[in-house]
This record gives C-alpha cells, structure tokens and sequence, in this order.
C-alpha cells in the first residue's frame, strides 16, 4: 500500500510508484472517481494525438493556414481592446 499526504491547499502528490504504473507524466490529466462513500479511484485520462487526429473536422468545414488564424485572432483582440476603452 502507497500513502500520501493532503496539503492544506487540498493538493496530493501522486508518489512515483503510482505514476509509473499508470504511465502519468507532467501535464497528464488524471479522474477520480468516487465508487463508494469513502472510497475513489484514480485513472489516466491522457489521450493519444492518434486518438484526437480529426476529431475537430466536420464535413464540408473550410480549412485555414495559420497565418489566417493568426489574423483572425490579431483582427479579434484588436476589436476587443477597441471596444473596452
């Protein structure tokens, strides 16, 4: 049995023998998920880029560059800052 120990800021740190057998490393995600009062249980919620690829597509969606994305958030700041003086 591996222990840890709640911070006053409510924060845990997972011990390295948990995150090596779940294969956790920095900026995974990670569920809990309560099974019984009392009782919860811890699993990886990482995703593969195999796993997302085409998730955002939808059919017939037009495809932009990134120098048009980037126009469009520099053309979208622009307005908002305009708009808040």
């Amino acid at each position: 049995m591996t222990t840890a120990t709640l911070t006053t800021k409510g924060q845990v740190t997972i011990p390295k023998e948990i995150r090596d057998s779940l294969n956790l490393h920095t900026g995974d995600m990670i569920e809990i998920i309560i099974i019984n009062e009392g009782e919860a249980v811890i699993r990886p919620v990482t995703r593969t880029v195999d796993e997302l690829f085409g998730k955002l597509h939808k059919k017939g969606m037009k495809t932009f560059t990134v120098e048009e994305m980037d126009e469009a958030i520099r053309k979208k700041v622009k307005e908002e800052f305009n708009e808040s003086n």
